[in-house]
């Protein structure tokens, strides 16, 4: 057995109710899991999963070729011949663990290996929006006071998290999950991996309305993460969302609404503008490097976290006082010009929340909004970026630029409006040189859009490719 093992191939099979074979000579198990053969190391188990474009199970014998220990694969692919899947194990010596649909091997295997953890209290994150921020802020404050676990970026996916599951070990007291959705009964699926004792919605917006079509049903498929709930789990909802009846209803558990007002030991928050906040908790004050209200909404679903798990009080003020900016998340870039990336992702709420901040900040420059399109929005998407053009109209923008295809419906109603200076393109060459042209020193300039827009390339021609 070596240090670093996971589990045992032999313990996965069984687990999984799944055949093995096995060419190793003796069961060494795996050290880690991974679904890219690039990724592959010695001692890993790769997980063949089919694509719309790949299959995994082409991939099988260059895992082993980097030293994988064995594979996840599916039945189908083991019978085919062409692949020869079994003859690529027993020349490499390898493992094969053979199951009907490796995705759901490989959550039934996070499971399971969850199970050999009964100490770790499992928290679980999903909504709209704020998920990945919420997290960091709660890892922050916990781990002041435990040793805690949390999947890495926005790795929340049906395979993101349970690979993230893998990185628990036996030192940890706490592990903090986000879920993300991208389809229809993901969110289930992913609690039925975590089976979380906390969970908590940061709230039900218009983020992948494309997908499920309606705020409605979005409110359903969030509330899955509490599909899980035998009795003694707590749900946390935040008290002021248009949905949270909706999100409480027939839950198996305690259900906690959290808010501005929810607790006690909460005094001032003091607004800070572009640095942030100033947060009073039980008497005593500490920095919070987010800026604006939305972020210090997220501060509100953490402390709900903080105070079930629970931790002190002085966990939370230095906790609070530790976190800073992600990528694309509220960075502040100061200088001649000040930039606001907040372009890791964008949505109705989430750009209404940022405009309404940079109009309400005391500023003697210009004011310059680079708005890149809203996407998955679906069906929604015209009258959503319809809507976004008269926030613009109505914004204190001195100059708006706008890039991406969906947002020629918001240059439509600025055109018809006027009152603001506007810019539209779909070439990011042309953005890029306008804005350069445009912006001068005493400018603060907001960079905003999905991720697909990747507006975070102008931060070279904002900041001098300081960023």
């Amino acid at each position: 057995m070596t240090e670093n093992r996971l589990m045992g191939f032999a313990e996965l099979a069984r687990s999984l109710g799944a055949r093995r074979f096995s060419f190793a000579g003796r069961d060494g198990g795996f050290s880690s899991v991974c679904t890219d053969s690039r990724k592959a190391e010695p001692g890993s188990l790769f997980v063949a999963l089919r694509g719309r474009s790949d299959d995994g199970h082409r991939f099988v014998e260059a895992a082993f070729g980097s030293g994988a220990a064995g594979a996840l694969v599916e039945e189908a692919a083991l019978e085919d011949r062409s692949l020869d899947l079994a003859g690529l194990a027993e020349n490499a010596g390898r493992e094969l663990v053979v199951v009907e649909n490796t995705l759901c091997g490989l959550q039934n295997a996070a499971r399971a290996y969850l199970d050999t953890f009964p100490g770790l209290l499992r928290i679980g994150i999903t909504g709209s929006s704020g998920k990945t921020t919420v997290k960091e802020i709660a890892a922050k404050i916990l781990s002041r006071e435990k040793k805690v676990v949390m999947n890495e970026g926005n790795l929340n996916s049906e395979t993101g998290l349970p690979l993230s599951v893998f990185a628990v070990r036996a030192c940890h007291e706490a592990g903090i999950f986000e879920m993300g959705m991208n389809r229809r009964g993901e969110i289930e699926e992913l609690a039925r991996v975590l089976r979380p004792h906390i969970a908590l919605v940061t709230g039900v917006g218009t983020a992948h309305i494309g997908i499920l079509g309606s705020r409605d049903a979005i409110a359903e498929e969030k509330k899955n993460i509490f599909s899980q709930f035998g009795g003694d789990e707590r749900a946390l909802i935040p008290a002021d969302d248009e949905y949270r009846d909706v999100l409480a209803r027939d839950v198996r558990g305690k259900v906690i609404f959290y808010g501005r007002d929810s607790f006690a030991e909460l005094g001032a928050v003091r607004d800070l503008g572009l640095e942030g906040a100033e947060i009073t908790w039980e008497g005593e004050a500490a920095r919070f490097a987010l800026p604006g209200p939305y972020n210090v909404r997220n501060v509100f679903g953490a402390l709900a976290i903080a105070k079930e798990a629970p931790v002190s009080g002085r966990a939370v003020r230095e906790g609070l006082a530790l976190v800073r900016p992600l990528f694309g998340r509220g960075e502040v870039f100061p200088g001649s010009v000040t930039v606001i990336r907040d372009c890791y992702n964008a949505n109705p709420e989430s750009v209404a929340q940022v405009l309404a901040f940079c109009d309400g900040l005391l500023w003697k420059g210009r004011r310059v909004y680079v708005i890149g399109s809203m996407l998955e929005l679906g069906n929604e998407s015209e009258e959503a970026h319809g809507a976004l053009g008269r926030l613009l109209s109505a914004s204190g923008a001195d100059m708006v630029f706008l890039f991406g295809v969906e947002t020629e419906t918001a240059a439509a109603v600025l055109e018809e409006g006027g009152g603001v200076s506007w810019f539209h393109t779909n070439d990011f060459g042309k953005l890029s040189r306008a804005l350069e042209d445009y912006v001068r020193p005493g400018d603060l300039v907001l960079l905003k859009g999905s991720r697909g827009c990747a507006l975070e390339r102008l931060s070279g021609v904002l900041v001098g490719g300081a960023a």
